[in-house]
């Protein structure tokens, strides 16, 4: 079932290549991240409450929580910082893969 998720501490591309990368890679079909709003809203293809929690340990691992969840200020801070590792990644992994085009 398709599934829309608020999340926050996405900027840009970036952050959204790195997010659409890693949950294709573990297995989740039909990400689509929507920019053009705040909070962005990630769209997937969610088989059961299992793989929706599943998500919400990617996601926050990588430094985008959910909207709903309620954070600590330095958690907070720790997850922006994530994010901006995150951010880097998708940035430096899109700039390589059109180089090596």
């Amino acid at each position: 079932m398709l599934t829309t998720i608020e999340i926050n501490n996405v900027r840009c591309k970036g952050c959204a290549d790195t997010i659409k990368k890693t949950l294709k890679k573990e297995g989740f079909d039909e990400v689509t991240i929507d920019l053009s709003c705040e909070p962005r809203k990630v769209t997937l293809d969610i088989k059961n409450e299992a793989s929706l929690a599943q998500v919400k340990i990617i996601l926050r691992s990588l430094g985008y929580p959910f909207c709903d969840e309620e954070i600590s200020f330095s958690d907070s801070a720790i997850l922006k910082v994530r994010s901006f590792v995150s951010c880097a990644v998708g940035k430096f992994n899109v700039e390589d893969s059109t180089n090596n085009s």
